[in-house]
């Protein structure tokens, strides 16, 4: 298909049949040869005619996997489709769609909760995190994440990758870790990201020093994003557990109606440049005490003892039937969500706005659990602090 007559198909056909012509040209581009005239003439389409190709694209699939790997397929064609198709998908913070692999470290929905489910492997000690395709409880999912278990002296790590094959730190498909410490009561989050600010400069400066040093599959770096804890189970074997999770890369004021959260738009460590919104995904605490802004602190929701039933409880709405000492439902802290301005400028009182769930995990089956969450966190934040659920803690249960 020569670039002309794709353009007059596209001209004269419904708008149902362009989603299956951009999908042709995206094959055809990726099967040409790179660096050849026809790769070039595939870039050459005008802006505006392309833009329009994309954005037909983006609205005919209806949003959801498999056929959301048509708008994949087309980001991939070259730079200039891929940086239109950037600007033509919209965040998952508004429209509740993962698409491209930096969607998992973008802030989920602020209306609603993106619904995954985690498949845990005893055997060789790995987590595999899917999209849910449907309300059901049982579909195939969507692979978006893996990670392994690796024990050492003094602490456990949690590798996190892109891939499930690939689990190696020096991978350029390597996302972030988990790390406990001894006891497993608490757990820092690191993002395989660029450092921040001066950070990510030194570090570059210092490797081009001593090129012969360095691997190019290495990340430029690692900084913490997240810290959890769980509390001593003063209530006995038979209480829940008390955890608490403060996310050091999202201001406490992200919980306001215009407050807003860090959004990443690529991956640094893909070999592309890193770009940022307003609000910059590095951590707010300085090297002191201080705090420049307040970061957001979590904690898991109080459940409540059922008499009849002898067990405490927590309404997951039919996204959890197993009883487990692992499930939790995660909401801002009463400081965070009261905030002194009539429930963080938001129109709720401070009670109804703390009752709003941004992260719930919980148990289905042997090896299965739900993972739900949404704004201000990622996927990758919240996958990270459900794995921290999985450690086993003597001094907690």
């Amino acid at each position: 298909m020569t670039l002309r007559s794709l353009i007059l198909e596209m001209r004269s056909r419904p708008h149902r049949v362009v989603h299956d012509l951009a999908a042709a040209a995206a094959a055809a581009a990726a099967d040409s040869t790179p660096g050849s005239s026809q790769d070039y003439r595939w870039s050459d389409i005008p802006e505006e005619l392309l833009r329009e190709i994309l954005i037909r694209v983006e609205a005919a699939d209806g949003g959801e996997w498999p056929s959301r790997r048509s708008v994949v397929a087309c980001a991939g064609v070259c730079r200039g489709w891929r940086l239109l198709m950037n600007e033509t998908v919209v965040v998952p913070e508004i429209s509740s769609k993962l698409t491209f692999p930096i969607s998992l470290k973008q802030p989920g929905p602020r209306d609603s909760l993106v619904q995954c489910f985690i498949k845990r492997n005893r055997i060789t000690q790995s987590y595999h995190l899917y999209l849910g395709l449907t309300n059901s409880l049982t579909d195939d999912g969507k692979f978006l994440l893996a990670a392994c278990k690796l024990k050492h002296t003094t602490c456990t790590d949690y590798i996190i990758s892109l891939r499930s094959d690939d689990m190696s730190r020096r991978s350029q498909a390597y996302v972030g870790k988990v790390r406990s410490n001894f006891l497993g009561t608490k757990f820092t989050v690191f993002d395989g990201n660029l450092l921040p600010s001066t950070g990510a400069a030194k570090l570059r400066k210092s490797r081009s020093s001593n090129p012969a040093k360095v691997s190019p599959k290495v990340p430029l770096g690692s900084y913490p994003v997240a810290h959890i804890t769980y509390e001593l189970n003063v209530l006995g074997s038979r209480g829940p557990r008390k955890m608490q999770c403060v996310m050091d890369t999202i201001p406490t004021n992200a919980m306001e109606s215009q407050g807003v959260a860090s959004e990443p738009s690529e991956f640094p460590f893909l070999g592309t440049r890193s770009t940022f919104s307003r609000s910059q995904s590095k951590p707010l605490r300085c090297s002191s005490s201080h705090l420049k802004e307040t970061p957001l602190v979590l904690s898991n929701k109080t459940p409540r003892w059922h008499e009849q039933l002898r067990c405490w409880c927590l309404n997951f709405h039919g996204r959890v039937t197993v009883a487990s000492v692992k499930n939790f439902q995660l909401v801002a802290s009463a400081a965070a969500s009261g905030g002194g301005g009539g429930g963080g400028g938001t129109g709720l009182s401070p009670e109804r706005q703390n009752e709003r769930i941004i992260l719930q995990f919980g148990k289905v089956g042997k090896d299965m659990f739900t993972m739900d969450y949404g704004y201000p966190i990622s996927a990758f934040q919240a996958f990270a602090i459900c794995l921290s659920s999985f450690e086993t803690r003597i001094a907690c249960e």
